[in-house]
């Protein structure tokens, strides 16, 4: 009986060609592989035709979500290629390592553990004192941290070899060997020997792993299999290869917590393959790696050749002669670090220095789309899958929008079918909370046009897994999460803009539940600010009555009936409060002003007009509001000519304290400054009024009048400097022209021109 442990390094190309040799070679009848054993009815799908890498078994708890792990493999990935060398040649395949039943078991301990003492840490006397609080010790008054600083253990050979990084030393080491048959005997060795020397961390986990590989190994043997083959981290190899009694491991195993657990295959993608998860590989160049693999002797060349034709396709000029000069420097460089041929790092400054000419931004662009590539893997349509991501893939079908690694945008028009289906889904996806699309603003006009951004992301799969509970269906199941979702929502502003979310996603349902969860809270509402705060959302909803061929009627009549109680109460919301709510509500006042006129319902802009005539002639409305509700009537041309110049007259008064009338000055001309150009007599009214402040009282309102300009746009400033330079015109000019103080006029133009901002 023979047990060969290989210990590889997760992904590495050069790894994964020694593996597929020496299995070739040996002829194993079983093949152990670092994996969760939960997954082994899933490896059957491996020599499936569809199944195509970067790949990644998921395995999750069904119940809770949160508890899930992908263990991914990429085409150069040595468990990749020991487990298709079994399932080609018909031979026994399984996973060894701790299977994921057992370790969500523990995390949920952990996590249970790690609550009760933050618990209890909270309920602790703040005054209460310890000589040691997490990793600082209390010494000399003063808090001194022990720094615990781990090391990669292969750093320790990188060092001893001349490398400042370990992973450069492994790949010229193990990952440009070819055929060297005693590569595992030497990995074994070296890592032996830092398993003596090198201090390791007491890990339970770690523990519980190696001897669920050693369990597996040992039930091979006794399931008299001749020839094992173990592939497994390096890291691993001695503790399989000098094995424990194993009483030592049923100990260690005895009475582990277990959970259920589902596995199946999903897409990966090569800029994934740098993250830590599942068995905790990562890498930084998969784009690199998969190079290698494929073509093992290039001395760099095909390397280059695929930078050039990157850059030919951006529209860089790139010429034979480049790639020639660069692949000659990147062979000098190899040869003057003493490395066997040129690596990533050679090939790297070669291709800054000959083809991107120094630039380093054009560095970013072979990084991007070679040395880590956007490459996606692809899973059988036949695997076993949640209904849910079935439908959503039935669909992405359909319509033609393809999973992909990279970004990708579409501009959708709701007026074809098809894009009309498409922001559908996406409306539909996102209420779920999987996120696969970004929508973005469209310029122009109209709202049948839509903007959306693209990027399938592998952490997808686990958020259709948890929203499975709620349908087979994306529609099925978005429909019963919003109806969900609404029965527990007691906000008004919450359910609103739930409906507005919900209404492009075509759910009738849901939105008669939604409709009818506002009707009942706006019925037994009394807060006005509330009604104002969601009655612009409301107008937005009906916008889609047209452009999504949805009845909008039932909204409609909601939004109209809050806005007269909105218009009944809000007078008498207006006065008695303080200016900085005043302020919090005048954006409120210009919502509520583009949604009425928007609607375009004449008994409404009545209604709304009578409130704004009620606020402008309380003496008790806050000054703001009533300045603003006061333009409003102008714009409404409600009050024009010689009736707004009493208006003016009165609130610019000397009788009206300066701070209110600055106020009042602010709320009339917030977010345009145009009519005092436009308007001599209340240019004159305000001109006059700043005149005959007095120079503490300026200072006091000065910060009020700034804030009002700095409103103005650049030209309306501009425009208004000009007309403080000439003089102005009109009954301004006629007091110049009658003989005004020259010197007090030339006091008081820089003021002016101080006061917009000079």
């Amino acid at each position: 009986m023979a047990i060969h442990i290989l210990g590889i390094r997760h992904h590495g190309p050069g790894s994964a060609r020694n593996v597929k040799e020496f299995l070739e070679k040996t002829k194993p009848d079983i093949v152990l592989v670092e994996g969760p054993p939960d997954a082994d009815p899933v490896l059957q799908w491996v020599s499936h035709s569809d199944l195509k890498p970067p790949v990644a078994i998921l395995c999750f708890q069904p119940d809770n979500t949160k508890h899930s792990s992908f263990y991914p493999f990429a085409e150069f990935s040595p468990e990749w290629q020991a487990i298709l060398y079994a399932r080609k040649n018909n031979i026994h395949v399984r996973f060894m390592d701790l299977p994921a039943a057992h370790q969500f078991a523990l995390d949920a301990e952990e996590e249970k553990k790690a609550a009760e003492q933050q618990a209890a840490s909270d309920e602790k006397d703040e005054g209460d004192t310890i000589d040691t609080i997490n990793n600082y010790s209390i010494s000399n008054n003063e808090a001194e941290p022990i720094v615990i600083i781990r090391k990669d253990p292969v750093s320790y050979l990188a060092e001893a070899a001349g490398y400042d990084d370990g992973e450069k030393w492994w790949e010229h080491m193990f990952e440009h060997r070819h055929q060297n048959e005693e590569v595992f005997d030497a990995v074994n060795e070296a890592m032996q020997v830092l398993r003596d020397e090198v201090p390791s961390k007491d890990d339970r986990t770690e523990s519980l792993r190696e001897a669920y590989m050693r369990k597996t190994i040992r039930q091979a043997e006794k399931e008299m299999f001749q020839n094992i083959a173990v592939i497994c981290g390096a890291w691993h190899a001695p503790a399989l290869l000098n094995m424990p009694k194993q009483k030592e491991d049923n100990d260690l195993l005895k009475g582990l917590p277990k959970v259920k657990v589902e596995c199946t295959w999903v897409p990966w993608t090569y800029n994934r393959l740098s993250m830590y998860s599942g068995y905790g590989a990562g890498i930084a160049s998969p784009g690199w790696y998969d190079h290698i693999w494929h073509y093992p002797y290039d001395d760099g060349t095909r390397w280059m050749a695929k930078v050039a034709k990157l850059f030919r396709s951006k529209q860089m000029d790139t010429s034979v002669a480049h790639v020639m000069e660069a692949v000659r420097l990147s062979e000098s460089l190899a040869a003057l670090r003493n490395l066997p041929k040129a690596g990533l790092e050679e090939l790297n400054e070669a291709t800054l220095s000959v083809i991107c000419n120094g630039e380093v931004i054009r560095m970013s662009l072979v990084h991007d789309e070679l040395i880590v590539s956007d490459k996606i893997g692809e899973v059988p349509v036949d695997i076993p899958k949640p209904p849910l991501q079935t439908d959503i893939e039935k669909q992405q079908k359909r319509l033609r929008l393809p999973s992909t690694a990279d970004w990708k945008d579409y501009t959708l028009d709701l007026r074809k079918e098809n894009d009309l289906e498409r922001s559908v889904l996406l409306h539909r996806l996102q209420l779920l909370g999987i996120h696969w699309g970004q929508r973005s603003d469209v310029a122009g006009k109209g709202t049948f046009k839509e903007q959306w951004r693209l990027q399938w992301q592998p952490e997808l799969s686990i958020q259709i897994i948890e929203k499975g509970n709620w349908g087979n269906t994306v529609e099925e199941a978005t429909s019963k999460y919003i109806v969900s979702k609404t029965g527990e929502s007691q906000s008004l502003n919450e359910v609103c803009g739930l409906l507005e979310r919900t209404l492009p996603a075509e759910l009738p349902l849901a939105i008669e539940q939604l409709i009818t969860q506002i009707n009942n809270l706006a019925a037994t509402g009394t807060d006005v600010i509330q009604f104002m705060a969601v009655i612009p959302g409301l107008v937005n909803v009906t916008r889609y009555g047209n452009v999504r061929k949805t009845d909008a009627e039932l909204v409609t009549g909601i939004v109209e009936s809050m806005i007269t109680r909105t218009c009944i109460s809000l007078p008498a919301a207006s006065t008695g409060i303080a200016d900085d709510a005043a302020l919090d509500l005048l954006p409120l006042f210009v919502s509520m002003n583009e949604s009425v006129q928007l609607l375009q319902h004449k008994e409404i802009e009545e209604e709304w007009q009578q409130t704004l005539q009620a606020i402008s002639a309380n003496k008790n409305s806050s000054p703001v509001l009533a300045g603003y509700c006061t333009r409003l009537l102008h714009d409404h041309q409600l009050l024009q000519g010689d009736e707004l110049v009493k208006v003016f007259y009165y609130s610019m008064s000397q009788s009206t304290a300066a701070a209110v009338a600055a106020s009042w000055l602010e709320g009339f001309l917030k977010g345009s400054g145009t009519i005092l150009l436009l308007d001599e007599d209340l240019w004159s009214v305000v001109n006059s009024w700043v005149e005959k402040l007095e120079d503490e009282v300026f200072i006091e309102v000065l910060p009020l009048l700034r804030r009002t300009f700095a409103e103005f746009s650049k030209p309306e400033r501009r425009k208004l400097g000009e007309k403080v330079k000439t003089g102005g015109t009109g009954i301004i000019t006629k007091q110049v022209q009658t003989g005004i103080d020259e010197e007090r006029a030339a006091k008081g133009i820089p003021i002016v021109l101080k006061l917009l901002g000079y």
